[in-house]
């Protein structure tokens, strides 16, 4: 949409999108969501996009929802409430589930400072990565008296168990990278001046993997949580039936019988 949102398409398909509002740490206002949304409607089309990294450009990866200059429609006669309410039907649950739907693999940086709604959008990830100095912060109930949102109540709960989540909500503190790897909350951290080139690196990897296998992975992952495991031994079997009948499990094999490293950039099943 513009310049709010930095797009690079490397050679290796890995599309880094950075979020460019860094004199608010990355705020959330109408033309950073939209725009977001718009890069990740465009990369499940596009061929040539075989992973994302999502970042943000300064101190901080995202401050959460921009309760200054926001940016958003506010017609006459509607309450905050429902003016929220519109904004996130149409706007925030779209992107969570662009990012977290996507059929690429999305490999989220976060450098700095996730709060509010940036935790949201931080955790939606495939795999999510820290550097040492961000925190994580849901400032939602303590400052303002309202619930996690961008997919907060869900993601906190189901990486970290419900007491801990409760003690992020309730009590609003800074969470620490470190912390947050060691809860589960994350993949991992790594030194701030590593973060980028780090990532890059995984999005790179993944890039040259099977990606729709891979998000299979990631799927099956998800599916779990709400199944039984009757039900996910049953998905299990009917995803393994399609998989096992594609050209990448084909040149998986043929990989490993010829003692040489696959080649699934070429494949298109």
């Amino acid at each position: 949409m513009n310049e709010v949102i930095e797009k690079d398409l490397s050679k290796s398909g890995v599309l880094t999108l950075r979020l460019n509002r860094p004199e608010v740490l990355n705020a959330m206002n109408a033309d950073l969501i939209l725009g977001l949304l718009e890069a990740f409607n465009d990369a499940k089309v596009n061929k040539e996009v075989r992973s994302v990294l999502l970042t943000g450009n300064g101190r901080g990866f995202c401050s959460g929802a921009d309760l200054v200059d926001g940016g958003w429609p506010n017609p006459k006669g509607i309450s905050p409430g429902e003016a929220a309410a519109n904004n996130m039907e149409n706007a925030f649950n779209p992107l969570v589930k662009a990012i977290t739907q996507s059929n690429k693999p999305v490999v989220n940086a976060v450098n700095g400072i996730a709060a509010g709604g940036g935790v949201g959008l931080a955790l939606s990830g495939d795999l999510v990565i820290a550097s040492k100095s961000a925190k994580f912060k849901l400032v939602f109930g303590p400052n303002l008296g309202i619930i996690p949102d961008v997919g907060a109540s869900w993601f906190v709960p189901n990486l970290i168990g419900r007491a801990r989540a409760n003690g992020m909500g309730l009590l609003g503190e800074d969470i620490s990278a470190e912390k947050a790897k060691e809860w589960g909350l994350i993949w991992d951290c790594v030194a701030d001046e590593d973060l980028i080139t780090h990532c890059t690196k995984i999005a790179e990897k993944i890039a040259n993997g099977p990606i729709e296998g891979l998000k299979s992975v990631v799927k099956a992952h998800d599916n779990s949580l709400s199944n039984s495991l009757s039900d996910q031994l049953d998905y299990e079997k009917n995803t393994q039936r399609v998989r096992l009948d594609t050209k990448d499990f084909k040149e998986g094999v043929s990989a490993f019988v010829e003692k040489r490293k696959p080649n699934f950039r070429d494949i298109k099943n």
